[in-house]
């Protein structure tokens, strides 16, 4: 899997989508890129077993936010998880013009499925906001369940 950093404007701010990065060249582009703020899918675990557990440190160490959104690969959120107060989150970078990056594993699932939530969200309708992901990120949401989550419904923002 090739390392790269896709982006989309959206409120006003840049959201991004990456793979987990791992190795010091994976985190220097993510530094490069200059986020206000990192939203982690991969779950704690996940992250020790591809030796990036030390990841939510290492952005604190550069100034970067971090927030955190475990999913199941292939997976959705639980009914439980805070969406509310995640997209809150977000959208408070966003609307002030700054850049968040979402990543999980591959930088494709569980992530584009997040961005398309926000997208959607934010007022773009469900198809056009897919399009729009995928001419950015090719392959973003992978699962008809992961659509489908996506699709909910909007949250107050």
């Amino acid at each position: 899997m090739t390392f790269s950093i896709s982006s989309l404007a959206l409120r006003g701010g840049t959201l991004a989508l990456c793979p987990l990065p791992v190795t010091p060249v994976e985190r220097a582009a993510v530094a490069a890129f200059a986020p206000d703020l990192v939203v982690s899918m991969t779950r704690l675990d996940e992250m020790t077993a591809l030796e990036a557990g030390d990841l939510p440190d290492w952005l604190r160490g550069q100034g970067i936010g971090w927030r955190h959104f475990p999913v199941a690969d292939y997976d959705v959120p639980p009914d439980d998880a805070d969406w509310t107060g995640l997209a809150q989150a977000v959208f408070a970078v966003l609307d002030r013009a700054g850049t968040v990056i979402v990543h999980c594993r591959g930088g494709l699932g569980r992530s584009g499925m997040l961005a398309l939530r926000l997208m959607i969200d934010s007022g773009e309708e469900p198809d056009a906001a897919l399009t729009r992901l995928r001419a950015a990120r090719p392959g973003a949401v992978e699962t008809d369940a992961q659509v489908a989550w996506a699709r909910r419904g909007l949250s107050p923002a």
